[in-house]
């Protein structure tokens, strides 16, 4: 299947857009660290306000998933592994004393029925060749950025906060290119997780593309 690109907006358009679902981009990747805020609780959160029921660390998190999405943009960089590593920093700058540091240890991600994934070791010379390789792809910006995400978030690239990270970085490609947004809306997250599990699992790619591309592709036709 060739996953063309779904929307061609302007960069500047991409970003305005971005800009006005910051609210429901955060209140969305929350819930990769376990915060279950609703929409309204999340806006009051990036208002600066605080929120009865919302733990001080869950605030602060919200905080850094929102300065995450401002980084990424009104950022100019290409996508390069220090890029990565900066969005990192800042979303896991409350969670992490390894905060932006390449992961070092073995790690596992729970799967699901009591299974664990064993992680590989990270390989830096490896994970710059491969998006080396991938940026040079003749393919369209929405699956290079799709398959950029889902790559990073199987290697688990950093201590804490892959999965925001891995979205962000994908998010900063779609941007740059016009191609709209990557965003698991909240009513297909389960789908979403069994998918992402049976890719940690086999390493098989094609079916949670092909079921991203249809499903979590976001934009506006101009």
């Amino acid at each position: 299947m060739y996953f063309k690109d779904r929307f061609h907006l302007t960069k500047d358009q991409n970003r305005r857009f971005a800009k006005m679902n910051f609210t429901n981009l955060v209140y969305t990747n929350a819930r990769f660290e376990d915060i279950n805020t609703t929409l309204s609780q999340t806006q009051t959160i990036m208002d600066g306000l605080g929120v009865d029921g919302v733990s001080i660390d869950n605030i602060n998190t919200l905080v850094q998933i929102k300065r995450g999405w401002e980084f990424i943009t009104n950022n100019d960089s290409e996508i390069s592994l220090n890029l990565e590593k900066q969005i990192n920093t800042i979303v896991t700058k409350n969670d992490s004393l390894s905060s932006g540091e390449s992961r070092t240890e073995q790690a596992r991600v729970n799967i699901g029925s009591n299974k664990v994934f064993k992680l590989d070791d990270v390989i830096i010379d490896e994970e710059n060749k491969f998006l080396k390789s991938l940026m040079a792809s003749d393919i369209s910006a929405t699956e290079i950025s799709l398959r950029l995400m889902y790559h990073n978030m199987r290697s688990q690239l950093f201590g804490n906060g892959n999965k925001c990270t891995a979205t962000l970085i994908a998010n900063k490609y779609m941007i740059d290119n016009g191609a709209g947004l990557i965003n698991v809306p909240l009513n297909l997250w389960p789908k979403w997780n069994e998918l992402i599990s049976t890719y940690y699992k086999t390493g098989h790619l094609d079916e949670i593309l092909e079921w991203s591309y249809k499903n979590i592709i976001q934009g506006v036709n101009l």
